[in-house]
């Protein structure tokens, strides 16, 4: 599966990035063999850090405080170290959307049905749709197959609100001075992810180690 969705990214490269309608607009890169060294190049250029990971899961971790430390807006789930860089910057310097871990919970213990999403969301539905016809030739009905009939990470239930907290974020980039004034309060506050507060208490909270002194 994970060589299928590589495979999917790069045909909706190959369909985005050819399209005269959004030159110079919108492009899709997918980045081969990403490693540390890449990392200092992209993190410090990136305006906003997507983390959308499902909420308990406790997906994102130091990508998302790397990316703050350079000015990044986090745009994510309340997940991970999204929580913490919530607390840091204020609600009004993050934008969160989605379910929060309890939510999340209790949609799984009820019985959570995707195929409800895919059928009272008419812009979600087109966007299954146009995965099963496949793009350029090139069938992903495993990858929409997926979604629709099982979506352990509940992508569906999320949607509708990823989709209103993009809109959002294009209303911040477009407002230069707000999109500033967030950037910078992101990188203030990334303070609080030093490496000695994190060894610290690791040490005291999991090691249980106490300092040694002579």
């Amino acid at each position: 599966m994970a060589k299928k969705i590589i495979s999917f990214i790069c045909a909706i490269a190959d369909l985005i990035n050819n399209d005269p309608d959004v030159a110079g607009r919108l492009k899709v890169v997918f980045m081969e063999d990403y490693n540390v060294t890449m990392a200092e190049q992209l993190m410090p250029s990136a305006d906003f850090s997507e983390q959308i990971s499902l909420a308990g899961k406790e997906a994102s971790g130091t990508g998302n405080m790397k990316l703050m430390l350079n000015g990044a807006v986090t745009i994510g789930t309340l997940d991970g170290a999204n929580v913490e860089i919530r607390d840091a910057v204020g609600d009004e310097n993050i934008i969160i959307f989605g379910m929060n871990a309890r939510e999340a919970q209790d949609l799984k213990q009820m019985g959570y049905v995707p195929m409800e999403y895919y059928n009272n969301n008419v812009e979600l539905r087109n966007v299954i749709d146009f995965i099963n016809k496949g793009i350029n030739g090139k069938p992903f009905g495993e990858i929409s197959g997926t979604i629709v009939h099982h979506d352990p990470f509940m992508v569906l239930a999320d949607y509708a609100d990823f989709r209103q907290a993009q809109i959002k974020s294009d209303e911040i980039w477009t407002d230069r001075a707000r999109f500033a004034g967030m950037s910078l309060l992101n990188t203030a506050g990334a303070g609080f992810f030093s490496a000695d507060r994190s060894v610290t208490e690791y040490a005291k909270n999991i090691w249980e180690a106490k300092p040694y002194l002579k």
